[in-house]
């Protein structure tokens, strides 16, 4: 029976729910899985592969590749939705979503916020969504790659774009606090900037170091040690994966690797005409130690309680600034 057969049942808003319906049981979905049920949450979910779902119920998970199935039961329960499926795959489910559980609160993990945002829109799905995206990962994928631990310590994003609910809000900030991380706001935009240079940019740039090392020929590959391993390491990801990443962020990459040319072009004139490496090496590692220096000490977010008068501008700020979110607030009123 099809959607349009049965009537979609809407979720009422309410508290932050005790069950997680995760769509997509790969590196990132399958983790979420496993953290949030060790954090105390139920939770179920599906996938298209039917390997995958029979890993996942082989560990002890709820799974199928019955998509409306699992949407109903998450309409019934009033679960906390999570798209983790590749960037190409988003729009299907969203549309299913849209049929059979509109009104369950609703956030992603997928690498890019922009694209995902305007999918939501077309759906009819923005009033009950709240984009996310963890900062964690490995060169690995699938199931059989996740790990309760993997978003331990990271850093997750929370969407702060403008009219999001902050029922909603609270419950996706709740998940990533469930789940071991710190949350950093940010919109949709700016996140992907971010991302651009941090995450999307380093692939790319891991792509051309193998290709160099590789065109060295068995030589260069044998004496390859611990500069080109770490240099390389994402290069090790699914190329369907690193390909529906950076094309969705085309935009927000492209003017990051211009900058990169535009680098290293100075670099090799340098060289050329100064036998100089200099410029690039003093900046870089300026750069660096300035990252590092980031990472310690950071802002705690304290006082900006969702829904109370401003409370979006005020936790963009914050985000702004790197400051992170580590506890919810005690919640005083749910005014936009």
């Amino acid at each position: 029976m099809s959607g349009r057969d049965t009537p979609a049942v809407v979720c009422e808003p309410g508290g932050v729910p005790e069950s997680v319906c995760v769509l997509g049981l790969g590196l990132i979905g399958g983790s979420v899985m496993r953290a949030a049920r060790a954090a105390g949450r139920e939770v179920f979910g599906y996938n298209r592969s039917a390997a995958a779902v029979t890993a996942a119920r082989a560990d002890g998970f709820e799974a199928s590749s019955d998509l409306a199935g699992v949407l109903d039961r998450a309409a019934r329960e009033q679960s906390l939705i999570v798209v983790s499926v590749p960037m190409p795959a988003v729009g299907a489910v969203l549309g299913e979503i849209a049929e059979r559980a509109p009104g369950c609160p609703l956030t992603d993990v997928v690498s890019v916020k922009g694209p995902v945002a305007e999918a939501v829109r077309e759906q009819g799905l923005d009033a009950r969504y709240v984009g996310g995206h963890p900062m964690a990962g490995t060169a690995e994928s699938g199931w059989e790659a996740g790990d309760a631990a993997l978003f331990q310590g990271a850093t997750w994003v929370v969407g702060v774009d403008e009219g999001r609910d902050p029922a909603v809000w609270r419950q996706v900030a709740a998940l990533a606090l469930d789940c071991g991380s710190v949350v950093v706001p940010a919109e949709s935009r700016e996140h992907d900037d971010a991302a651009a240079r941090i995450s999307h940019l380093p692939h790319v740039l891991a792509e051309a170091l193998a290709i160099a090392g590789a065109r060295g020929g068995s030589l260069a590959l044998s004496l390859a040690a611990g500069s080109f391993r770490d240099g390389t390491r994402v290069a090790g990801t699914a190329p369907a994966l690193v390909d529906a990443m950076c094309e969705a962020n085309a935009n927000a990459l492209l003017p990051v690797l211009d900058e990169v040319l535009d680098v290293l072009q100075e670099a090799r004139e340098a060289l050329a005409w100064h036998s100089s490496t200099s410029v690039i090496v003093a900046a870089g590692h300026e750069a660096r130690l300035a990252y590092e220096k980031r990472g310690s000490g950071r802002k705690v977010i304290e006082g900006i309680v969702p829904g109370d008068p401003g409370w979006l501008d005020a936790l963009r700020e914050a985000g702004r600034d790197g400051a992170v979110l580590v506890a919810l607030p005690e919640e005083e009123g749910d005014a936009r």
